[in-house]
Formats: C-alpha cells, sequence, structure tokens
C-alpha cells in the first residue's frame, strides 16, 4: 500500500485553554480526494490549520510526504508540496492577477518540471486571462476564489487543501469551481476539500471525514456516507 501524503493520527489541538481538536485521525492518499465535513465550529479549519503548522498548541503525530512534521512550520509542508486555498482566499489587494500568479510559480517539489504553468492555469480560468491587470481588490468574490486555486496550483502541488471553497460564491460560480476541484481530482492532485454542501463534497471525493466538537465521528467512502441518511442528519443537522 503506498505511504499517505498526510497522515495524522492522536491529533489535538488548544486554543489557550479551549481544546479544539480531540484524538483525530485522518489519512490523504496519493491522488484521492478527501471530503471534511461538519457543522461551524467542530474544528474543521481547525483541523487544516494544524495540519498546516499554524496552530502552536498542539500534539500527536503529523506527516507530510513520509516526513515527521509533528512540530513543522507552515513552510515545511509548502517545501513538500502541500498547497492551500485558505478561508476568505487570502488575495493580496495591491497586487495584480499575473502578479499573483508568477509570484507562486516554482519547480515543484520534487525537482521535475512545472505541469501547471502560467498558462495552463489561464487555459483552467480563462476569466483570470481577462483580468491579468486587474488588481486583487478589482476582482469579485468568484475571480478571487479562482485566483486563489490558480496560485496554489501555481506551485505544482502534490496536494492542495481547500477551506470553504465555494463560501458566499453565486450559483454559478459555484458551479465551475466544482469543475475545476474535478479537473484537480483528474489531474491526480492529492485534495482535501471543505464546503458546506455536503452532497457536492460526497459527489466529489473518494472519501469523507466528519467532525463532531473535535472528534472523528464519521468516516469512510463517500458514496457510503452519502447513503447514511441517519448519520448525515445527526451530525450535519440535514
Amino acid at each position: 500500500m503506498s505511504t499517505p501524503f498526510i497522515e495524522a493520527h492522536d491529533l489535538q489541538a488548544w486554543y489557550g485553554s479551549s481544546h479544539a481538536l480531540r484524538g483525530v485521525a485522518l489519512q490523504l492518499q496519493p491522488g484521492e480526494t478527501l471530503g471534511l465535513l461538519g457543522r461551524n465550529g467542530m474544528g474543521k479549519s481547525t483541523l487544516l490549520r494544524t495540519l498546516l503548522g499554524h496552530v502552536k498548541q498542539r500534539s500527536g503525530q503529523i506527516r507530510i510526504g513520509g516526513r515527521d512534521l509533528s512540530r513543522g512550520k507552515p513552510y515545511e509542508a509548502a517545501r513538500l508540496g502541500l498547497a492551500y486555498v485558505p478561508e476568505g482566499r487570502g488575495i493580496f489587494p495591491n497586487l495584480t492577477v499575473r502578479e499573483h500568479l508568477v509570484m507562486a510559480a516554482g519547480p515543484g517539489p520534487d525537482g521535475r518540471g512545472r505541469e501547471w504553468t502560467f498558462e495552463r492555469t489561464l487555459q483552467t480560468f480563462p476569466r483570470l486571462a481577462e483580468r491579468l491587470g486587474h488588481l486583487g481588490s478589482q476582482l469579485s468574490g468568484g475571480e478571487q476564489q479562482m485566483l486563489s486555486i490558480g496560485r496554489a496550483l501555481m506551485t505544482h502541488p502534490r496536494a492542495i487543501i481547500l477551506d470553504e471553497a465555494t463560501e458566499g460564491l453565486a450559483p454559478l460560480i459555484v458551479d465551475e469551481i466544482w469543475h475545476v476541484i474535478a479537473k484537480i481530482r483528474s489531474a491526480g492532485i492529492s485534495t482535501l476539500v471543505v464546503d458546506r454542501n455536503y452532497r457536492r463534497v460526497l459527489a466529489h471525493t473518494d472519501h469523507a471525514v466528519v467532525l463532531e466538537k473535535g472528534r472523528v465521528v464519521l468516516a469512510g467512502d463517500s458514496s457510503a456516507l452519502s447513503a447514511d441518511h441517519q448519520g448525515l442528519s445527526k451530525f450535519l443537522g440535514v
């Protein structure tokens, strides 16, 4: 069996005296798409930030790309090929679309050539090609999300984390973002995706994990979880 690209065991995390994660375990296999579900405040973003090394009060084991990053820094995860599309998009208001993409370009973590070139990224997001000279502050929410994903892809990642992938976007843009996520999946990039629309998440992922108060309460094949109406109702309030 292949080595998971992301692997966490008995993950604990705190914000001050608040115990946010309680023994979380998960795996993201190479080429797999994993959904992370849960109601607001159940620990999803905390889990992502802990995996990336942003949460300082943590314990348990985290392995990224086969390396122990239990006490690792965010830049170490990035160097191993883990890209992050944050909730809120993280766009610089005073940089142009072109500058965002060129700034992120790199040779990739394994030293091979970049598969996600500037040209390929613009082909994936034609709307960005029309706005190369626009500042981040001049883009719509949907365009900012496309830019955030495009910027992550320009790093030539082995895996990508998308936190609240379609939050606050118009329905047509939501469809476009899920279409891009399907492209990323077909390209063989491991993907961990968080989104409030559990139906879309389960339809576009291989496996999924449900968090409740910082614990994993459901985990398995997305198709099986999709059929678990009782579990989804109990833990997602649907």
